[in-house]
């Protein structure tokens, strides 16, 4: 799977499931950016079959809906969509 890794401040383990034609995946990828912290995402868009089946069977785990972005930090919270007060307050 093309997993992204974008160097930063370690802020636990963050990981985003995106689109990449998706503009709220953009801005919360903007915003991480933006907050200088480290975090990994995957443009789920841009997989293989198989491999996008299995991105969608994880981010199903976190978000049953299957929608983007889904931002899962340390394997327990999941925010869905762009919520720039829920994730900075989840990064803190």
């Amino acid at each position: 799977m093309d997993i992204k890794h974008i160097q930063g401040k370690n802020r636990g383990h963050i990981m985003i499931y995106a689109l990449s034609t998706c503009v709220w995946c953009k801005k919360t990828k903007k915003l991480l950016n933006n907050l200088g912290v480290d975090y990994y995402y995957i443009d789920v868009d841009l997989l293989e079959k198989e491999e996008k089946e299995n991105a969608k069977k994880e981010i199903t785990r976190f978000n049953p809906s299957c929608s983007f972005p889904t931002t899962v930090i340390n394997n327990e919270k999941c925010i869905v969509g762009y919520k720039e007060t829920e994730i900075k307050e989840a990064l803190k």
